[in-house]
């Protein structure tokens, strides 16, 4: 009888692990000292910390080549409009200098954290998949493919990594305009939206998971409204402050 207990409670304790909500850490694990957004510091900073993932911001230079900024420019160079080799000889705040991403994977192979690749929106759909193409490349020659997860606003790229990554990626869509529905038949793992949009739409939470799919909402910063997302089950938060958040949900 005791051992049967012993079963029953370890089952229990599965489910209820697997049920958690997951933190992703928003541009990394950057709101501490030596660290900054979008750096390979922030990287290992969440990884450090045990968060499910860390999120990050790709784009595309001038000369094709891919790199991680979340903004369309840094320090006054666009980065469509510029090569790569101007944009690596820029600073971070924390000293690091502008990552490409071929960087930024190579230092994530050391680590065990989930890599959430947002890529950002460009000029053209041709851009987005010539982007696109050579991430799914990089990937698979750094033997990344079952740590990675894609996100973007652009319908024309999450159709993209949709068709171009390994079966089964998860792949989510940020711009929340698309029902539960339309993204399970497009192909998407979930929505991936502003927290704002489930509190708009909060039986969207339980559709998706009706329907197979998981949830993401970002970027959630306050308490309480951590605390809502938690008690609606989503799967993960992306927050700036993944302490407070695991804080939380212990």
């Amino acid at each position: 009888m005791k051992k049967l207990i012993i079963v029953v409670f370890a089952l229990l304790t599965t489910v209820i692990i697997q049920a958690q909500t997951q933190v992703i850490a928003h541009r990394g694990f950057w709101d501490t000292p030596g660290s900054a957004q979008n750096s390979i510091a922030s990287l290992v900073k969440a990884d450090s910390i045990g968060c499910y993932g860390a999120e990050f911001d790709v784009r595309l230079t001038k000369d094709n080549q891919l790199v991680v900024n979340h903004d369309s420019s840094f320090k006054g160079r666009f980065m469509e409009k510029t090569n790569v080799s101007r944009l690596t000889k820029l600073s971070l705040s924390n000293g690091e200098t502008l990552p490409t991403l071929q960087e930024y994977l190579a230092r994530a192979r050391e680590l065990n954290i989930r890599l959430i690749l947002e890529l950002k929106k460009h000029g053209s759909d041709k851009r987005e998949t010539q982007a696109i193409e050579q991430i799914v490349a990089m990937v698979r020659e750094m033997g990344l493919e079952k740590r990675m997860e894609y996100i973007t606003f652009s319908l024309h790229a999450t159709q993209e990594f949709i068709r171009l990554a390994p079966a089964g990626t998860p792949v989510y869509n940020l711009d929340g305009k698309l029902s539960p529905r339309e993204l399970k038949e497009m192909g998407c793992a979930g929505p991936d939206y502003h927290y704002s949009v489930f509190k708009k739409h909060p039986e969207w939470i339980q559709e998706c998971h009706d329907l197979g799919m998981k949830v993401n909402a970002w970027t959630v910063n306050k308490k309480e409204d951590m605390q809502w997302l938690i008690s609606q089950k989503a799967d993960f938060i992306t927050t700036d402050n993944p302490v407070l958040l695991q804080e939380i949900i212990k």
